[in-house]
């Protein structure tokens, strides 16, 4: 199942230090075959990480575990995805 975590920045400063951090983990995590993708938003306010797990809670303790969500720097919503089969008939 795919879950989709919305990363807003709530603290800047915080968040410029802890970002290095933050892509290893998820780097890592790719690596793993547990990130899909992810990535910034434009406006520059956080980012979005699709994450592939077997349950819900493997996918919020790895998006708890994130160095930016577990210092404060960003708040966290995580929510299951379904991908849409394309063209719908």
């Amino acid at each position: 199942m795919r879950y989709v975590a919305l990363l807003t920045i709530v603290d800047p400063e915080l968040n410029q230090k802890i970002r290095p951090a933050h892509l290893a983990y998820i780097s890592g995590l790719y690596r793993q075959g547990k990130v899909v993708m992810a990535g910034p938003f434009v406006d520059g306010r956080g980012g979005l990480v699709m994450y592939d797990c077997d349950s819900e809670e493997e996918a919020q303790q790895l998006a708890q575990a994130d160095p930016v969500v577990a210092e404060g720097a960003r708040t966290l919503e995580l929510r299951a995805w379904n991908q849409l089969k394309l063209p719908v008939e």
